[in-house]
This record gives structure tokens, C-alpha cells and sequence, in this order.
């Protein structure tokens, strides 16, 4: 039987946002300003504090390749979620993904991720919210809200981070509540009825015990038309009827909305440099039409080249009509609401001058519902309809014991545990694989996983300039996956029923290391140069076609060995900025869908992935920040990657080829300028421009044995002209994010092409304008 569903609607949206403004409005009846002096320094010049290796240091002492972005950078830029920030990192890639995955984050560090939303399967890419792991790609799309900065770790994390991280970590760290009564409120209006609101408010509550709370709510409407075909096509050939509900400009809905709205808040008690405490706990909702998504492809001889309707617009209906166990027609939800909330303690004690103690501890849960068109046809004779309800909840600790032994050795050790729960509810009804065949089941499968940890790093200076690291992990990790595949009435499926009840495993232990080495040359050049190791765990066949599949369908972690030097340089007394990294990752065990199941026992179509080849990727990485007179800021990255089979397994037959690229896109670079016109008693005004390039990306085979297919590269162009008065309080800002309307396409799901003759991609969103006025206290 199905779960019952909770009620949402935009009233929640609302009532997030009113509750973040009224806490703001009695955070404090007088409210200082924040402290904005970094505003008035140059991008170069300002200096980024990491903790990539769980210690404070500059960015330009740390021997890894990070992207390190601060709160002033990223609202010169308007980058306000996750995803925008890969437009300026080097080798990192990340998308939204379309609406078969629901609201999921697709991600990859130097070709290495994941985008499968399923929870059988491990991320690619560590994500982290002030040091709490985000273990699924589902509500990974955050808002970067009240952020302090924002770090990209680049290659494996296997030894630096609580859960190993194959491709790298994506890392956000909030402001903490500090001893000062200070606030932020933000409006903004633009394009399609964009309405954003946020707002932070700092606040003591007593003698070493303060607050902060910040809110954020975006709303927008959707840019790619869903249009009512018949109503569009009076008379069409092949009988379709428009729907009374969709009125005379035949516009059923838009797909691509914004429906978001969050709050935080976080205590933080801190009596002496020996003890701090931060509890956090945020709420997150997001209700809004699917991905933006149109027709890209059609298979003229299987379906009417009429059904694809245009470059901003679709005819997918999200209906089927009666059929099999299904007594009458029915819609499909177009929209997805997901609820999310957390809670977490990152508690230091000082034990002595020189050992520390710290212990994160984080519980996560959220709820997410959505539908899917498969084919995104009007026609209800391939009906292919999915629902989705995804529960989850996650809980994980870590501690790490950081110290020093004299002067020139530093070093953690620590402990990670996490275990989380999923219960993935679905109904599918699926009618495009042959004339007459109804394959329509329903699935409410459990899945459960954990993990378990040690590791440790010492850093050591031997001699003056020299600095040595060695890092180790040993990581066990279990995951289970119960299958449960039933008829709409309860009974066993007709074509499934050899799954039901089925529970396929997965256990695996693991060991890690790394070891570098750095050298400096002079204040103003690091080199170094480091080898280490990372995974992917390993997992259980999620969408089997038989018990086989289920049992024997299990895979071992995908592995990566990674070799890097580098070189971090301040020139021309830090008007120059340039760091330059080059790698190699030999990559192992890499895990690929098969073609065949015969190995596993199973004659069926065949759902099954394995460890099925090897190969090597190689990049190199420029990034640099530079002011060459007082009051312009220049930054941008360069990168370029390649990756090839060395071998693959047979199994894959030719979905994968030897020649086929392990990585896209190649190249990868942007440019940022911007100069800050200082107007005496008018205050500032500070244009800014930002160019992005990415190179063709593979959208990989319509089908096993045909040419392996590219999207276009393409280029994004924004621009912001921000206005500050004086006391640097209150800004005004107009920005053209898309300048040059570009028409991009950056993933297809193709998956149901040999059926139903139709593929259908994310459309990335046109040129749109906003004005944003920001006030401090």
C-alpha cells in the first residue's frame, strides 16, 4: 500500500519566509552595523582562511587544489546556490538535475561523480554543510545562504574529510553567531515575476552566548511552456482532445519555476578560546513545477516529428489513460515538493595548549514527491508515467582530536560514523515496450547503509620551508536493499513478483592514504606535490529485472590513485594571484551498466551496473586573481581534461567503447572583471562582468552501438552594477545574468529512446534581468 502524503503548498513557502522576517525584526531593537571593511579590499589582497585540512590556514598554504570563494566574492558574482559556483571552478561540473531525478544535484570533480539520485548508489562528490556530510545527491541543491565562504577540494578526500570522497568536496560554512547586534535584510525583483527576500540577523543573547538567524524565500515563474497539444493542434491526425482545463491560450503550466523558501538558525556559546559550542537547526521547502525540459530528439519512424513543439516548449501531458490495472484515466503530478530539516552540535574543547578536541554531531531528514513523463509526449498510446516519494533520514558523528608535538608537528586523528534510512515508494506504469503489455507495478523498498571510519594526518616541517604530510583511513561501510514489488491492489506483480521481497547486500572495508609534500621557496611561491588515494563505495543493483540481478548484482567500491603537482604563487607585491595544478588519476574498477545479466544468472533485459573497466584521466588547472591598479579586481580559471578506457568488460557490450571519452567537457575556463569607481560623497559604484566557457559535453547513446552524441559548448555571460552608499549600509544592484540569451542544453534522459522514439533534455535558463536592494544594520 502506498504511504500517506503530507499536504504542502505555497502558504508554506510564505510562512517560512514571514517567520525568518520576524525573527529578523526581533533579533534586536538596535542593530549595529556589520562589519563591511572587506568589501573596500581588493580580490587579491584579501586573504582566505581554509580548514581543507582540518587546522586553519591560509589558502596559500595549503598544499591542495581548492577553489576558495568568500561571502563578498560570491555577491559581486550573484551566485546565490550551489550550483553556480562550478561556472568559475576549474574541473567541476554541476547540474540540477532534469525531472526524472527530482530536486537532486548532479556532481563531478576532474570527471569523477555521480547523478543518479538513488540512495543504493554513493555520491561522487562530498558535500558538507559546516563539516555535516550531505549523503545523497536528493537536497543537495542548497541556497547559499549567510555563508562565510565556500571551499572546492579538488581529487580525492579519502583522508581529509569525514566520509571518503572519491572526485572531491564541496564544502559551505555558515557565519557563526559572533558578540555584536547586526543584520542584513535583501529584496529582489526581477524577470517572470522573480521575488527573492533573505535576510540574517547577529544578536547577543547574554555574556558569551549569541544567535543568529537568516531566512531566504525565491519565487519565479517557469520558462518553458507546457501546452495542452489538441488545444494547440485543433483536428490533429491523431485524434489527441485538448483538455478543458487549459484555456484559450492552450498553456497548461511552466516548467522551471522557483518555489523555494529556508531558514536557519544557530546558537553559539563561547566562554574562553579553550570551549565553543554551535548548535544549528534548519528547515527547507521547495515546491515548484519539474525541471525545465523540452523534446530534443525524435525517431521519426516510431513517433511524429509534431510532438516536439520548440525550443521553449513542451507537449508532455503527465497523463495515461486507462489500461491494465489502471479503471480510469489519470494525471501524473508535473511538480515536486520536498521538505528537509536538520540538526547539529560541532562542539570544541581545548585540552591543553596544544590539543584540542572537537565532536560534530548531525541527525538529517527529508521527504520529497514528484512524477515523471517518460516519453514527454502528448500521446497516451506510449503512456510511461512515474510517481516518486522519497523518505530519508540520516545520522552521523565524528570527532577528531587535533594537536601538536613541539614546534614543527601537527597532527588529527578521529572517527566517523554515519547511518542513514530510505524508504523509496514508486508507482510505474509503463505501456511504450510493446503493444498490450502493461507493465505497471508498484515499489515501496527500503534501503539502509552505514558507515564507519578512522583516520589520521600527520603534517610535519622537518627543516625550514619543508613541509611533510601523511595521511590514513580504514573505512568499513554496509548497505542493504530490500526489494518490494507489487500489483495497484496489493498483490504480488505480474511481471515483477520474483523480486518481491528479494533483499540484495553490499559490505566492504577499505584503506586510504596520502602523502605530499611542499616546499617554500619564498613568501610569494609554494611548490608540492602529493600522491593519495580515494573511492566511490560500493553498492547493490537498484533497478533489477529479476531476482538474479538483485542478488548477484552487487559491485565493490570504484577506485581512484591520484597524482598531482602544483604551484601557488603572490606576485608583484599580491597583485597577482596565480595558482597552476596538473594530475593524473588512474582510475579503477570504475562502475558501468552491462548490456547482459548472463553473469549473474539472469536471461532478462538487464538493470545491473558492475566494476567494469579501468582507465586514466589527465588535467591540468590555472586559476589566478590579480589588481593591477588600485580599485580593479580581475579573476578566472583554465582548465582542460582528458580521460580514456584502458579496458572495459565484455558485459558492456557496445553501450561503452574503448574510444569513448571517460570525461567531459575538455575545456573549461572564465574571466571575471570588475572596478570599483569610488564617488566621494555619493558613495561607490562597482560594474561587474563575468564570462564563462564550457566545452561540448557527451550526452552519450540513443542506443547500444550508435554514434556517441555531444551537447554543444556554450557560453554564459552576466553582468551587475552595484551602487554602495558611503557607510557601505545599503546597496543597489542591476543585474543581466545570460547576457547573450545563449540557448544551452547540459543533460538529456534518453534512457527510454529505443521504445518510445523520444529523448528529451534540460534546457538552462534564457537571459532575465533583477534588481536587488540591500540594507544593513
Amino acid at each position: 500500500m502506498a504511504k500517506s502524503h503530507r499536504t504542502t503548498s505555497h502558504v508554506r513557502l510564505l510562512a517560512a519566509a514571514s517567520f525568518a522576517a520576524l525573527s529578523l525584526g526581533l533579533a534586536s531593537p538596535a542593530l549595529a552595523q556589520d562589519a563591511q571593511a572587506d568589501q573596500a579590499v581588493s580580490e587579491s589582497s584579501r586573504e582566505i582562511v581554509v580548514t581543507a585540512q582540518f587546522r586553519e590556514q591560509r589558502l596559500q598554504d595549503t598544499p591542495l587544489s581548492i577553489t576558495a570563494v568568500d561571502a563578498t566574492l560570491l555577491a559581486s558574482r550573484n551566485q546565490t546556490d550551489i550550483a553556480q559556483i562550478a561556472q568559475q571552478a576549474p574541473n567541476v561540473q554541476l547540474n540540477a538535475m532534469g525531472g526524472a531525478y527530482g530536486s537532486s544535484l548532479g556532481a563531478a570533480i576532474r570527471g569523477v561523480g555521480q547523478f543518479d539520485f538513488n540512495p543504493a548508489y554513493e555520491p561522487g562528490v562530498g558535500l558538507y554543510v559546516d563539516d555535516v556530510y550531505y549523503a545523497t545527491l536528493t537536497g543537495s541543491i542548497f541556497d547559499l545562504l549567510d555563508l562565510e565562504r565556500v571551499e572546492v577540494l579538488r581529487g580525492p578526500q579519502g583522508t581529509l574529510t569525514g566520509r571518503n570522497a572519491i572526485g572531491g568536496a564541496i564544502k559551505l560554512f555558515s557565519r557563526k553567531p559572533t558578540d555584536e547586534n547586526s543584520g542584513m535584510v535583501e529584496a529582489v525583483y526581477g524577470s517572470r515575476q522573480r521575488v527573492d527576500i533573505r535576510g540574517s540577523a547577529n544578536f547577543i543573547i547574554a555574556p558569551d552566548l549569541y544567535a543568529r538567524v537568516s531566512g531566504v524565500y525565491k519565487r519565479q515563474d517557469g520558462y518553458v511552456d507546457q501546452i495542452d497539444y489538441g488545444c494547440a493542434n485543433p483536428g490533429n491526425p491523431q485524434g489527441i482532445t485538448g483538455f478543458p482545463s487549459s484555456g484559450s491560450n492552450c498553456v497548461i503550466d511552466r516548467l522551471g519555476e522557483k518555489g523555494y523558501a529556508g531558514i536557519r538558525g544557530s546558537i553559539r556559546y563561547n566562554p574562553s578560546d579553550k570551549f565553543d559550542l554551535v548548535v544549528i537547526a534548519d528547515y527547507t521547502h521547495e515546491e515548484r513545477t519539474n525541471a525545465a525540459e523540452v523534446i530534443s530528439l525524435i525517431n521519426p519512424a516510431r513517433i511524429t516529428p509534431a510532438y516536439a513543439c520548440g525550443r521553449f516548449c513542451t507537449y508532455a501531458n503527465f497523463r495515461a489513460p486507462a489500461g491494465g490495472q489502471v479503471s480510469q484515466d489519470y494525471a501524473m503530478p508535473n511538480r515536486l515538493k520536498f521538505d528537509g530539516w536538520g540538526v547539529s552540535a560541532n562542539m570544541t574543547i581545548g585540552l591543553s595548549d596544544t590539543l584540542n578536541l572537537q565532536s560534530i554531531t548531525a541527525y538529517r531528514d527529508y521527504r520529497q514527491v514528484w512524477g515523471t513523463d517518460d516519453d514527454f509526449t502528448p500521446d497516451l498510446a506510449i503512456a510511461g508515467q512515474g510517481y516518486n516519494d522519497l523518505d530519508f533520514w540520516f545520522v552521523s558523528q565524528e570527532l577528531r582530536l587535533n594537536g601538536q608535538i613541539g614546534d614543527n608537528i601537527d597532527f588529527t586523528v578521529g572517527g566517523f560514523y554515519s547511518d542513514q534510512r530510505s524508504l523509496y515508494y514508486t508507482r510505474q506504469d509503463i505501456r511504450y515496450i510493446a503493444p498490450g503489455l502493461n507493465f505497471q507495478f508498484v515499489g515501496n523498498d527500503p534501503v539502509n547503509a552505514d558507515s564507519k571510519a578512522v583516520f589520521g594526518t600527520v603534517i610535519a616541517r622537518p627543516i625550514e620551508g619543508l613541509t611533510l604530510t601523511g595521511g590514513l583511513r580504514y573505512t568499513k561501510e554496509a548497505k542493504d536493499y530490500t526489494f518490494v514489488r507489487k500489483n495497484y491492489d496489493g498483490t504480488v506483480s505480474t511481471f515483477l513478483g520474483a523480486l518481491d521481497g528479494v533483499q540484495a547486500t553490499f559490505e566492504g572495508d577499505r584503506v586510504d592514504w596520502r602523502v605530499s609534500a611542499d616546499y617554500r621557496f619564498s613568501p610569494e611561491v609554494l611548490a608540492y606535490a602529493t600522491v593519495g588515494t580515494g573511492f566511490k563505495g560500493g553498492g547493490v543493483t537498484a533497478r533489477p529485472f529479476d531476482a538474479a540481478q538483485a542478488l548477484n548484482g552487487s559491485f565493490d567500491p570504484e577506485t581512484v590513485t591520484a597524482y598531482e603537482i602544483g604551484l601557488k604563487t603572490d606576485l608583484f607585491d599580491r597583485r597577482l594571484r596565480l595558482n597552476i595544478a596538473g594530475f593524473i588519476n588512474d582510475y579503477n574498477d570504475i562502475q558501468l551498466p552491462l548490456i547482459s545479466c548472463a553473469s549473474l544468472g539472469s536471461l532478462a533485459p538487464c538493470g545491473a551496473r558492475q566494476n567494469a573497466g579501468n582507465g586514466q584521466i589527465k588535467g591540468v588547472e590555472v586559476e589566478f586573481q590579480a589588481s593591477p591598479v588600485p580599485g580593479l579586481d580581475i579573476d578566472g580559471s583554465l582548465s582542460h581534461m582528458t580521460g580514456e578506457y584502458k579496458n572495459i568488460d565484455p558485459r558492456v557490450g557496445n553501450a561503452i567503447l574503448l574510444s569513448d571519452p571517460i570525461v567531459t567537457p575538455n575545456w573549461k575556463w572564465s574571466v571575471g572583471i570588475q572596478y570599483r569607481a569610488e564617488l566621494g560623497s555619493a558613495g561607490s559604484i562597482t560594474p561587474r562582468f563575468d564570462y564563462a566557457h564550457t566545452g561540448r559535453l557527451s550526452a552519450g547513446r540513443i542506443a547500444a552501438g550508435a554514434p556517441i552524441e555531444f551537447f554543444n559548448a556554450y557560453d554564459i555571460g552576466n553582468f551587475r552594477l552595484t551602487w554602495r552608499n558611503p557607510e557601505e549600509d545599503l546597496s543597489v544592484s542591476f543585474e543581466v545574468q545570460n547576457v547573450f540569451n545563449e540557448y544551452y542544453t547540459p543533460f538529456r534522459f534518453a534512457a527510454v529512446y529505443a521504445f518510445t522514439g523520444t529523448a528529451y533534455s534540460q534546457v538552462g535558463r534564457p537571459r532575465e534581468w533583477g534588481v536587488t536592494v540591500q540594507k544593513r544594520f
